[in-house]
């Protein structure tokens, strides 16, 4: 680990999701990237992501997630 890992990591973050409904974390003083919308919560990294872990409880993008329920294949190829 180097000395940079160590250092407390002291960013405010927040959630951001984007058209799919997939989530990241963003700083908080940095405009969100393109495509990218707020998620509803700041704070810690660490706080940013356990908020994450419970509420993106399917992992799967939104197209395909429709598709699936639509009845249609989950794969094209």
């Amino acid at each position: 680990m180097t000395w940079e890992e160590e250092e407390e990591d002291t960013t405010a973050y927040k959630v951001v999701v984007n058209h799919e409904e997939q989530y990241s974390i963003w700083p908080v003083d940095r405009e969100n990237p393109a495509g990218w919308r707020d998620g509803g919560k700041q704070g810690t990294k660490a706080e940013c992501l356990s908020h994450i872990e419970q509420v993106w409880t399917d992992m799967r993008p939104l197209s395909v997630r429709r598709q699936m329920e639509e009845g249609g294949p989950a794969e094209r190829g």
